[in-house]
């Protein structure tokens, strides 16, 4: 689908500082807007329904799969995660650029659907690092924190697949990475061509 609107899709193993990232770079830049997905997970700390997250219980989620109302969805860490098909679409459409916090399953069958959609992955500077930041969360008990670690060393192995790598060890390079990344993928030829439709006729350039 080509769309005037870029599509980005962050993913990283938790602890990573995914979230807070896309945060800080959704309050410097006002051309972005976040894309809330769903899941079937019980809401942690601060966060919102409607805000960090849409949370819906298994059956809803099953019968919005059913309907085909995902781009994506995917099983991470027991729970059920999903990328409203409607919204990424119209907002793509409009032209706005969207961004998705996301986890490697769903970013690698977005790429398939979206060509052209960049893909970036928040790596952590180390597995030392990765366990004291998921302990300092205060969020999860031991097993739980146990199994984010084990399940940290698949998902890290598919950085390899995604377009941008972005090593989150000290907050303030990686936000202005994640900038560089966006502000790079807006003036490349076929994003400006999609974006700029009436310039490049105009010009011969279509």
């Amino acid at each position: 689908m080509e769309t005037p609107g870029n599509l980005f899709c962050v993913a990283a193993p938790s602890g990573a500082g995914k979230s807070s990232l896309v945060k800080a770079l959704l309050e410097l830049d006002s051309h972005l807007v976040v894309s809330v997905s769903h899941t079937t997970r019980l809401p942690r700390g601060q966060e919102v329904h409607g805000r960090e997250y849409w949370f819906v219980d298994e059956p809803a989620f099953r019968g919005m799969i059913d309907r085909g109302e995902f781009f994506e969805w995917a099983q991470v860490h027991g729970h059920l995660y999903g990328t409203s098909r409607t919204a990424i679409e119209e907002r793509l459409m409009r032209g706005e650029d969207v961004v998705l916090e996301i986890d490697w399953q769903g970013a690698l069958q977005i790429k398939q659907l979206f060509p052209h959609a960049v893909l970036i992955f928040i790596l952590p500077p180390s597995w030392q690092e990765l366990e004291q930041r998921l302990r300092r969360r205060g969020e999860d008990g031991p097993e739980v924190i146990a199994t984010r670690l084990e399940n940290a060393r698949i998902e890290v192995a598919q950085a390899k697949h995604f377009d941008f790598v972005i090593v989150n060890s000290l907050f303030e390079t990686a936000l202005f990475d994640l900038k560089a990344v966006v502000h790079s993928q807006r003036l490349k030829f076929a994003a400006q061509r999609r974006a700029r439709s009436q310039v490049f006729t105009a010009l011969g350039l279509a």
